[in-house]
């Protein structure tokens, strides 16, 4: 990888789901970089393109119903969409790995985590069974997991919810992966054992050197880890800062909303402002602006045309509305 190119690169990304009821454009020209030891998080609401985004970078959509059908993903300089299925699965585990959100459902629930684990060093580095063994109670300490060498045989049921996701973390993790993408990895965790997850992530990420693509719904769990944020909404990137200028000044409505909508200790005793409305029918999109119907600052304009995605309001920081930059002067 030359100094000028970035870990990962995906140009005008575009995915559509064949549906019996029509086609639904899940992602309509995502654009984004990442570089080694940063990371990206990437937040919206359900629904909003988020974990599509990173099936589509893992090359693991179902197909059918999803298709690529356009723009590039570039992996240390490589097309991957270029790729054939069989090359472009051999970038997986070694290049670029993944952290499910549901760890439960994600681990096999009749075979022992160790042997889980175990197994991604007999398929990728053809290890015997008691090596990989080995490796893998390595990596259940290395993750924190007590008492490793005893837990090794133990089922995902016999685990709490923290512990399998950190087992899921130390599989994602086992061939010393460039890129690791984690999709909601602390949904359903309590706020302490979240913090403790995040903070793991953040610990392996110093000691390897990886990228880190965070996939969340929640402001709260990024603000203190990521370098820069990408909003997603409708299958479309609709803001994209370093992380302190946008909690500090939004320039979209839509992430307005998300950080008003968060709770905060120095605005005790105020109501919390929810954004109205539901997210769009990909079925049915709304002429103009995606976010025009719930939007408290749309006009004429906004339900006429698209705005441009791409456009850098401020410097490194782009936003797809019209009045971007420009809310608080704005008429909600």
């Amino acid at each position: 990888m030359s100094d000028s190119e970035h870990l990962l690169e995906v140009n005008d990304l575009h995915v559509e789901f064949r549906l019996r009821d029509g086609i639904a454009k899940a992602i309509n020209g995502v654009s984004f970089y990442l570089d080694e030891r940063e990371t990206l998080a990437i937040l919206g609401e359900s629904g909003s393109g988020k974990s599509v985004t990173a099936q589509a970078i893992m090359g693991i959509l179902d197909s059918p119903p999803g298709f690529v059908t356009g723009g590039e993903v570039l992996f240390q300089g490589t097309d991957l969409e270029k790729l054939s299925p069989k090359a472009r699965a051999k970038y997986r585990g070694p290049k670029l790995s993944m952290i499910f959100q549901d760890a439960l459902s994600s681990l096999n629930p009749v075979f022992p985590v160790g042997w889980q684990i175990a197994e991604m060093f007999r398929v990728h580095q053809h290890m015997n069974r008691s090596d990989a063994l080995a490796k893998a109670i390595t990596l259940m300490e290395k993750v924190k997991i007590p008492a490793a060498k005893e837990r090794v045989r133990a089922y995902p049921h016999q685990f709490s919810g923290g512990m399998r996701q950190r087992i899921m973390i130390a599989m994602a993790i086992a061939l010393d992966p460039w890129l690791l993408i984690a999709d909601e990895p602390t949904t359903a965790l309590d706020v302490t054992v979240q913090a403790q997850i995040m903070d793991l992530l953040k610990e392996l990420q110093e000691e390897s050197g990886m990228g880190l693509i965070l996939i969340t719904h929640d402001l709260g769990v990024v603000a203190s880890v990521a370098d820069r944020i990408a909003v997603m909404y409708a299958g479309r990137i609709v803001e994209s800062s370093d992380i302190r200028p946008l909690y500090a000044n939004p320039l979209h409505p839509y992430t307005k909303g998300l950080l008003e909508s968060v709770p905060r200790l120095d605005q005790k005793g105020q109501d919390l402002l929810a954004i109205g409305g539901l997210p769009p029918n990909l079925l049915a999109m709304p002429a103009g602006c995606p976010f025009n119907p719930r939007c408290r600052y749309a006009f004429d304009k906004c339900r006429a045309g698209e705005p441009p995605a791409s456009e850098e309001i401020e410097p490194g920081r782009t936003a797809a509305c019209y009045l971007a930059g420009r809310l608080e002067g704005a008429h909600a």
